[in-house]
């Protein structure tokens, strides 16, 4: 449970920011709005120093709380991050030990209820109404839908809006059936391509609809919004095609923006602003090469221009490089986050999951290894919760290892551990790999990579705050 005599150690500078999270173990807790932003990239904001896109709304909230520039997505594509963020344990150890993978509409898994516990579950427990706008992508059946983890109301689709019928694959169609919109836990309708189109538009009317009823209620509430239109394919609400400059992705990204803006500006309507603690992160990196399949299906709503120049090394579909995992991140609490600050420690998406309970004062499961840490607390302090982070596969295998600057890349997709180093305070894209001149860094990473695949295997705490003399 979350105490205020945690916080009796803070910096004087913090005084303030102490005493209204202190105050949240009295009654007086933040609304959270959680903003998970599909297959977008670390520099697709242009506070993050995007060259061809405008993000006026998301990029207002850096100036008004803090950004995270060391903020990594548990995983590099969207179910093992969100089965991740879900419960505050790394994807292999989800369902028992079992993982997850990418799930698609003919799978039979998801995130098991009976097996995990989502901070959302917690937040019920604690007064808050909670709800979810947008997709899910954790298994479409009953038990592993949103309703079964702890949301009140759902409205959304249950996996990405392209794993619709028109999908292709080598030989044809992929059998896929029609998207449905579901509420709750019962289907409304099938969706076509133009109704997904207008999705987006609904979403963002959904989620100030029930931002309204909580205001009027005064419940305490947890919201996650989470977009479909920046995950093909790229479709947008009729009027707002062509505005970007940068063809159907970057439309979308405008988009995003735009209900950020929407939603930012309705809080501040109702005089919630001020008590509600907000946060915008990616659930994996962007897609940086051409996929055929997905322009035959959708035409330029599945184009990827590879023209574009990004900071980080490779995108979406891999977690060795930082481009599939590292993600920007805005977090905004006004009175308790500075504003207008950069922060540089390391944080997971895993951490979201205690953070979020400890702000609640929502009690944190002690039956099982929680590998999240405490970011608010972190944040105003400016201290490290970690200096060690992990990129998972979903089955266990370590494939990169951060450690302060230090970054080991595991590669066995040609049968070989072939390893990898990158030190990133000056090589952030990971072009110069300086493993003969390190051999010493390289060996003391692969150890750690192996400890915290046994770690998992285990059921034990990762080892995520070393210390090494280099």
């Amino acid at each position: 449970m979350f105490c205020a005599m945690c916080l009796v150690q803070l910096d004087v500078n913090a005084q303030t920011n102490a005493q209204s999270l202190s105050q949240t173990s009295i009654g007086v807790r933040p609304n959270i709005i959680h903003i998970i932003i599909d297959d977008i990239g670390y520099d697709d904001f242009s506070s993050y120093g995007s060259r061809y896109y405008k993000t006026t709304y998301i990029d207002a909230l850096a100036k008004e709380g803090t950004r995270l520039t060391n903020f990594y997505a548990p995983h590099g594509t969207c179910t093992p991050t969100r089965a991740a963020i879900m419960t505050g344990r790394y994807s292999p150890r989800v369902n028992d030990k079992t993982g997850l993978g990418v799930l698609f509409p003919t799978d039979t898994k998801g995130l098991d209820s009976s097996k995990e516990i989502t901070f959302t579950k917690q937040l019920q427990k604690v007064g808050y109404a909670t709800a979810l706008v947008g997709k899910w992508h954790l298994g479409h059946f009953p038990k592993f839908l949103p309703p079964a983890h702890g949301f009140d109301s759902y409205v959304g689709i249950p996996y990405p809006n392209d794993h619709g019928p028109e999908r292709l694959g080598n030989t044809g169609s992929r059998g896929y059936p029609p998207i449905p919109l579901m509420r709750n836990g019962e289907k409304v309708k099938d969706l076509n391509n133009q109704e997904l189109a207008e999705l987006p538009a609904q979403f963002i009317r959904e989620a100030c609809a029930f931002i309204k009823e909580k205001a009027a209620s005064k419940q305490p509430f947890y919201l996650q919004y989470s977009n479909i239109e920046t995950h093909t394919p790229y479709f947008i609400p009729k009027g707002f095609e062509g505005r970007s400059g940068y063809g159907a992705f970057g439309d979308a990204v405008a988009y995003i923006d735009y209900t950020v803006g929407v939603l930012t500006g309705y809080l501040k309507q109702l005089g919630l602003e001020k008590n509600t603690l907000i946060v915008i992160h990616s659930d994996n990196g962007p897609l940086v090469e051409k996929y055929p399949e997905l322009e035959a299906s959708y035409g330029k709503f599945g184009y990827v221009d590879t023209s574009l120049e990004h900071q980080l090394r490779d995108g979406k579909y891999q977690q060795r490089f930082e481009g599939g995992v590292r993600s920007a991140c805005f977090i905004k609490w006004p009175g308790v986050i500075g504003a207008g600050t950069v922060n540089q420690n390391i944080y997971s998406g895993v951490d979201l999951f205690t953070s979020f309970l400890q702000v609640a004062g929502a009690e944190m499961p002690t039956s099982r290894v929680i590998d999240g840490k405490p970011m608010i607390e972190s944040i105003i302090k400016n201290k490290p919760v970690r200096n060690t982070f992990y990129a998972f596969a979903p089955q266990k295998e370590v494939q990169g290892v951060r450690y302060n600057n230090w970054k080991l890349v595991l590669d066995k997709r040609s049968g070989k551990d072939i390893l990898l180093l990158f030190n990133l305070a000056s090589d952030a894209k990971e072009k110069n790999n300086i493993a003969e001149a390190h051999q010493g860094i390289v060996d003391a990473l692969y150890a750690l990579a192996l400890q915290a695949q046994k770690a998992v295997e285990e059921n034990k705490p990762l080892s995520e705050t070393n210390s090494f003399n280099f």
